[in-house]
């Protein structure tokens, strides 16, 4: 194994990213984050020498330093040079369906889950969407996120989902984590008793994965889906590949695109149409390029930022030679290359239009989509595709929000969540600097922090 993976599979999360749990602040104690850049998320230029003032888990405050009057007893928090954003929203992520390099059913345990929660708010994702394949466990834990005593991101959720028999997703699923519906009185059925359980949403898979399995979704099967969904007062998410089913499923009524298109470009009617029905996109850039990024061993691999998310398991995968050869396979690089321009083009395109764009990566869906890691490589994309730095922030902040009909959080303003990424640097300037975390609050509380060395005389 070599010396990097080595280290990634002895060494804990906190030894690499020197980060220790915070102190619970008092009931009823404000806290002053003074002197820091301040990225509200909502698309305006960075204010500099701001203060945020936090108090019973909201923000307070949020002004110029000489403008905000500390109260008594305010607990003071120096961030000079630091800029603080909006906690990151993921719209599409999937929870405990990995762990090591293992994906299914056995992994979807109240252990695996809590230590995914706690690896997304370590990496600054306050808040995920498991959209689909969750077990009964999910709904013991989302009220307990909600009300911020389980630890970890908060999470909403799509429920079981509705697949393909024969067909998507090409995963294993327990019984109780997905439907697979052969008939259209048996998808109403379905959507009815998930209706009972007041998901977030209801996901369907539709594509066949780049033509990997025999089977697409009928378009009676997914009408009956989203007519039953919509008639419940549920949005509908449908995993797409395909120009022309996304077409057919937003025709359809399909609420959200939960990835982005990748066979073809967009067309003018396609837009017109997304438009039209306020259909949201999520266009998962990460989801290709991981198949074979770790493979290609990246300079940022060394980071203790990579590192501290691996787990060991993992990290001897990514280091084995056969492993790599078998992901840098020059046809299916081609093909996921490709996938990846298609979606980069798709996207800048889409944004330009004025169509709206959410926030998700597909993280734990697979082991190589790395919980934290993925969000962060998303935003590097989303720049790399032809957004500006604060653009992709304001997507993964105040839109993945909006995606979620959340008015409680993304954006740094009174009366909202105190759900903080806290980094140095001017990620509105390098995006880069989103992994350069220095602190993460969640609902007011300082949940990870890392310290600042003492100072030499």
């Amino acid at each position: 194994m070599n010396t990097l993976f080595r280290l990634a599979a002895s060494a804990s999360l906190g030894a690499l990213l020197c980060v220790s749990a915070a102190q619970a602040q008092g009931a009823g104690q404000v806290v002053a984050l003074q002197h820091a850049r301040v990225i509200d998320g909502q698309g305006g230029t960075p204010k500099l020498a701001q203060t945020i003032l936090i108090e019973d888990g909201k923000i307070r405050a949020v002004g110029p330093d000489d403008r905000v009057k500390l109260p008594a007893g305010a607990k003071v928090v120096d961030l000079t040079g630091q800029s603080v954003m909006p906690g990151l929203i993921s719209n599409h992520s999937h929870l405990a369906y990995t762990d090591g390099i293992t994906s299914g059913p056995q992994n979807y345990t109240r252990e695996n889950a809590l230590r995914e929660l706690r690896q997304w708010q370590r990496y600054g994702v306050t808040t995920i969407t498991s959209l689909g394949l969750n077990a009964p466990l999910f709904y013991e834990l989302q009220p307990l996120a909600h009300a911020g005593t389980l630890g970890g991101a908060d999470i909403f959720g799509a429920d079981r989902g509705i697949g393909v028999p024969e067909g998507a997703p090409p995963m294993a699923a327990g019984a109780d984590q997905l439907y697979r519906p052969t008939t259209v009185e048996e998808a109403r059925a379905d959507v009815d008793e998930t209706a009972e359980r007041h998901p977030d949403f209801i996901k369907v898979w539709v594509d066949d994965f780049h033509h990997s399995i025999p089977a697409k979704m009928k378009p009676e099967i997914y009408k009956a889906v989203i007519e039953e969904a919509h008639a419940k007062g549920l949005r509908v998410a449908a995993h797409v590949y395909y120009r022309e089913d996304a077409r057919k499923l937003i025709e359809a009524g399909a609420d959200i695109l939960a990835h982005g298109v990748r066979d073809e470009l967009v067309d003018a009617d396609l837009i017109a149409l997304m438009k039209k029905h306020g259909t949201w996109y999520i266009p998962t850039l990460d989801l290709d390029e991981s198949f074979y990024l770790y493979a290609q061993h990246p300079e940022w691999l060394k980071s203790g930022f990579f590192r501290g998310a691996v787990q060991p398991a993992l990290a001897a995968q990514l280091a084995d030679p056969a492993w790599q050869a078998k992901a840098l396979d020059p046809k299916t690089l081609q093909v996921n290359q490709a996938s990846l321009a298609t979606n980069r083009s798709n996207l800048l395109t889409l944004y330009r239009a004025g169509v709206k764009i959410g926030f998700g990566t597909d993280s734990g869906a697979t082991p190589l989509r790395i919980p934290g890691i993925a969000e962060h490589r998303e935003l590097m994309l989303m720049v790399q595709a032809g957004l500006t730095p604060l653009q992709a922030i304001t997507v993964a902040t105040r839109d993945a929000a909006k995606l979620l009909e959340l008015t409680d959080r993304g954006v740094i303003a009174p009366g909202k969540r105190a759900d903080l990424l806290v980094v140095a640097g001017d990620p509105s300037h390098n995006i880069t600097d989103t992994t350069h975390i220095r602190a993460v609050w969640q609902a007011g509380q300082q949940v990870f922090v890392v310290p600042v060395p003492p100072r030499r005389n």
